[in-house]
């Protein structure tokens, strides 16, 4: 048996930016992305917290360093620059991976800087 487990989450980063006519995504930093092991073109759920809206898409490289976070195409309505999102990932597994299975956690601060990393 496969089960879909969660992967990965960003938890309280901070849209940074909104680009309407853009094909659509999310461009992450690439030094979040790194720390989450998020891939581009890899899919994601994005959870507003201001707004309690959630919605898929898929991750593009941002800027390394920048700590950019923006909402491309039509997920920019879907948001607000200042609002805190959650971005989780999932992957499949087979169950005799998730005997040391562990999910990734990266916690950003209010700049988008990774604060804290941690597996559970």
């Amino acid at each position: 048996m496969m089960r879909i487990m969660l992967k990965s989450k960003i938890s309280y980063a901070v849209i940074t930016d909104l680009q309407l006519y853009y094909k659509g995504s999310i461009t992450i930093d690439e030094e979040i992305m790194e720390g989450a092991d998020l891939k581009e073109g890899e899919r994601v759920d994005v959870l507003n917290l201001n707004t309690g809206g959630r919605l898929q898409t898929y991750v593009i490289k941002g800027e390394r360093g920048s700590g950019l976070m923006c909402l491309n195409g039509p997920a920019a309505r879907c948001g607000y620059k200042g609002d805190k999102i959650i971005i989780i990932s999932y992957a499949l597994y087979a169950e005799d991976e998730l005997k040391n299975f562990k999910s990734r956690y990266i916690e950003l601060d209010e700049k988008n800087k990774i604060k804290n990393t941690y597996l559970a």
